[in-house]
């Protein structure tokens, strides 16, 4: 097999057969030697009928179906396990980042003789709130996490086998794939493309904060060490405003009540220890996920004519 195309599937209905005549018209112009993989998210609307419907009249499409709606980004990696070919095209088919960006990936992967060729935005699309989230997303991950994320980052990359088989080799029960894409390493090249907003993102404002926080915590032990330097900041400012009280009570006789300023110090220092305890929770759920060793995805059925 010389090339799968691996893609997921959630309310993806309106674009589906779309989708899978344009790419397969642009692998055709690579080789005859593909497959197309279609892993159903658990998505709501009909998209499943209509990827089985595609396996019915096509051998080269392959449909897997999964038990309920795991998330896009282990979707996304359960495709990729099961993808087959020498090199693999993962995209979604939404069709804002056109199918037949595949042969400008195909280009450039055999000029450069890298092992990733990965799309990255040409300009941020969306409303201006949704820019400056994402803007700040790959700031503050950047700025806190060891794994650095290029900005702008589509999901649509062009892959070699030695860099899929390393990259689904990660057990992880929680999935971040930006951020495994950039550790499993290998020589990686980006090339721009253009992404059209033709539908309203699924991606919440709570997702993205949620995913953020995620994306930090899994890939950096950096949140921690400033927790701990804040701490001691903390400590030593209080030892300091401690000491001027004490000396100003011993020589000067005079002890400033201050209630309201006590009060809000409690606060203060209420909600910092509140926000360290909660930080550490976050770590701790995450070594809980990762010791119960659950499949992060679970496959109900895998239509293919060679299963």
């Amino acid at each position: 097999m010389e090339l799968s195309i691996v893609t997921t599937l959630y309310r993806s209905a309106p674009y589906l057969e779309d989708f899978y005549i344009r790419v397969c018209a642009a692998a055709e112009k690579i080789t005859g030697d593909y497959e197309i993989i279609f892993v159903n998210d658990g998505s709501p609307d009909n998209s499943l009928n209509i990827a089985v419907s595609l396996y019915k009249k096509d051998d080269r499409v392959r449909v897997i179906d999964l038990s309920r709606n795991f998330g896009h980004h282990k979707a996304m990696m359960t495709g990729l396990a099961h993808a087959r070919g020498d090199l693999v095209f993962l995209i979604d088919c939404d069709l804002e980042v056109e199918p037949e960006t595949l042969l400008d990936f195909y280009r450039v992967y055999k000029n450069a003789h890298v092992d990733v060729v990965y799309g990255l935005q040409e300009r941020r699309h969306g409303r201006i709130v949704e820019r400056i989230a994402g803007r700040l997303f790959y700031t503050i991950h950047n700025s806190l996490s060891t794994t650095k994320l290029p900005p702008n980052l589509t999901t649509a990359r062009l892959m070699s086998r030695r860099y899929v088989s390393a990259l689904v080799s990660h057990h992880e029960r929680e999935v971040l794939i930006g951020g495994l894409w950039a550790i499993t390493g290998f020589d990686q090249m980006p090339i721009t493309v253009t992404k059209r907003s033709k539908k309203r993102s699924s991606y919440t404002m709570r997702h993205k904060v949620s995913l953020l926080v995620d994306s930090v915590t899994s890939f950096s032990t950096r949140p921690l060490i400033l927790m701990f330097y804040a701490g001691c900041i903390v400590a030593l400012l209080s030892g300091i405003g401690a000491l001027a009280l004490i000396i100003r009570w011993t020589f000067f006789g005079r002890f400033q009540a201050g209630w309201p300023s006590v009060i809000v110090s409690m606060w203060l220092l209420g909600g910092f220890i509140i926000l360290c305890l909660g930080l550490l929770g976050i770590y701790l759920a995450k070594v809980l996920s990762e010791t119960k060793q659950r499949p992060y995805t679970i496959i109900r059925k895998i239509y293919s004519k060679e299963e």
